[in-house]
């Protein structure tokens, strides 16, 4: 699979970070506070101003902590947001302990089975997800989903999102028998509760074709990508980042099946939104880059590609840091266009560079770093080096093998 696949965002609609819980302060100076600190986090969250919002968010917990003590839900949900802002950073061992805390927090104080324990569960299990520890990961997805279905009911929008979450699971790991009956009664119910042309169907019809576009089936996926871009275009506008997502998923799938011509003018459509309404530094902007980059150099428009994918890697690092993993993922991509150019020694720089981004934000037993593995094996295999190849093939080998 080509890591500039790996950028194209899927939409799964997970419970929002960042919930402003007003009524769980005392009405005060201290809560307005709160509440103005909270709101200027989630903006620098959107705008992909990560560093600056993890220091409002750190001067909201603190403000929420003095204000109702360590253990209470208002606690709970800056470190909710908190840990978010982590998350986005590719920081994924500062955000576990604060989603773990939070968790324990709503659990004492409001009950193992209140939908705001589904929200921290469901936090936790996306942060696993993420990294690909499936395993602790799906008890999470499933537990929330269980205490959604019994507090609000089975056909309640927030029952769909937790569907949602571990269908999403089971398509990361090929289970996708396991993933359509969850997605298509996701689907069902938003549907049925919220209407046919809502922004939540979109999602559901997004992710459904997603897991089609995962076994090849793209006749099927194609109509439910169009049909999900109708409904952003007409709820959200034609200008929201939410089209843009949408161009993008829609454009992958032309990308997918060769049909590059289709895919260029999505991409660059993509591209202008996300500029346009995020600012030309966001990571969604990099992640644009890196999609129209890959379709020129999937026909041979090398000079093209390249200059695309440094300016993604430009704004990869200084949006969320030199050890990303979608910094890796960048230099991976921009190793195989000097690799195709004949250009080894600065192909293996940058995939040796993306190497060890990979393990140290992934882990050394991440699928991902697995991907990365065997594009450097099939590097060394062309450059002659067949030993070198042979040892990251094995090293891939295993790593899949302790995959579930």
């Amino acid at each position: 699979m080509s890591l500039y696949v790996f950028l194209r965002r899927v939409l799964v609609s997970f419970f929002l970070p960042f919930l402003l819980l007003t009524t769980l302060l005392p009405a005060s100076a201290q809560e307005a506070l709160w509440v103005e600190l909270s709101a200027k986090a989630w903006t620098l969250y959107q705008q992909g101003r990560y560093s600056e919002g993890i220091k409002v968010a750190k001067e909201a917990l603190k403000v929420a902590e003095s204000g109702v003590g360590p253990n209470h839900p208002a606690v709970a949900t800056s470190l909710n947001n908190l840990a978010a802002l982590y998350k986005a950073q590719g920081k994924y061992a500062g955000a576990e302990p604060l989603y773990q805390r939070a968790l324990a927090i709503d659990e004492k104080a409001l009950g193992k089975d209140h939908p705001a324990v589904a929200r921290d569960l469901n936090n936790l299990g996306g942060l696993y997800d993420l990294q690909g520890k499936y395993a602790e990961a799906e008890p999470l997805y499933q537990r929330a989903l269980a205490i959604m279905e019994k507090a609000l009911g089975p056909d309640h929008p927030r029952v769909a999102t937790a569907l949602g979450n571990l269908a999403e699971l089971y398509r990361a790991q090929g289970k996708y028998a396991e993933a359509e009956p969850l997605y298509k009664r996701a689907l069902a119910i938003h549907e049925k509760t919220l209407g046919k042309d809502r922004p939540d169907v979109a999602t559901d019809l997004n992710n459904l074709a997603s897991l089609y576009q995962a076994q090849g089936k793209y006749a099927e996926a194609e109509p439910l990508f169009k049909r999900a871009l109708a409904i952003w275009e007409k709820a959200l506008g034609p200008a929201h980042p939410r089209v843009a997502l949408s161009l993008n998923n829609l454009g992958a799938l032309y990308r997918a099946q060769g049909k590059y011509a289709e895919a260029e003018p999505l991409f660059k459509r993509s591209l202008a939104i996300r500029e346009k309404a995020l600012g030309p530094d966001h990571p969604e902007v990099a992640a644009s880059l890196n999609n129209l980059a890959g379709v020129y150099q999937a026909q041979g428009k090398y000079a093209e590609a390249e200059s695309l994918y440094q300016q993604a890697l430009v704004i990869a690092k200084k949006t969320l840091g030199p050890d990303h993993p979608y910094v890796a993922a960048t230099l991976t991509n921009l190793a195989g266009v000097y690799q195709a150019q004949g250009n080894y020694a600065e192909a293996e720089s940058l995939y040796q560079q993306a190497l060890v981004i990979a393990k140290k934000t992934l882990g050394p037993d991440d699928p991902k770093v697995a991907t990365v593995l065997e594009k450097m094996a099939r590097f060394y295999k062309k450059a002659g080096k067949q030993e070198e190849a042979e040892k990251f093939e094995e090293q891939a080998k295993a790593i899949h093998a302790k995959s579930p």
